[in-house]
């Protein structure tokens, strides 16, 4: 019994500090899931454009340990209009980067995109900055997210 707890504890430790160091990452923020996205707001030039999601378009967005993705396309039958993306992303606190490697608009590839993140109960918002200077691209992009259940 006692060699028994001599090889569980350390291995109890282990894991402890391993879950504590991961939540520490995130600041508490459980990102891992896939988010749908209900909302999203342009702010460019002084125009601001919001789209609700909820109607004509359906996006996605998948989060692991180290990788992002999004799947956004519309719901009428009459078009196939697509896009995907993903790659890696860093959290630290509240800030958050994504390192876009993958994208069906090959121009926004190997950019990053920074982000300041909150979550409200199944309730994810991110805002930052879209810029890429050879697309003439420079505005706020504030995107409202709820988790789906299983």
């Amino acid at each position: 019994m006692k060699k028994s707890l001599v090889i569980l504890l350390p291995l109890i430790i282990i894991s402890c500090t391993q879950q504590s160091k991961a939540k520490e990452e995130t600041n508490g923020l459980p990102l891992e899931g896939t988010w749908k996205l209900l909302t999203g707001t342009l702010i460019e030039k002084g125009d601001t454009t919001i789209t609700d999601y909820s109607k004509d378009r359906s996006f996605i967005k998948i989060i692991n340990a180290s990788h992002f993705a999004f799947l956004n396309h519309t719901l009428r039958k009459d078009t196939t209009d697509f896009s995907a993306g993903g790659g890696r992303y860093e959290i630290s606190g509240n800030s958050y980067t994504e390192h876009l490697e993958y994208c069906s608009a090959k121009e926004w590839e190997g950019h990053d995109f920074n982000f300041t993140m909150t979550l409200n109960g199944d309730t994810l918002t991110q805002q930052g900055i879209e810029k890429i200077e050879a697309q003439g691209i420079d505005r706020m992009n504030i995107e409202r997210y709820v988790r789906l259940k299983n």
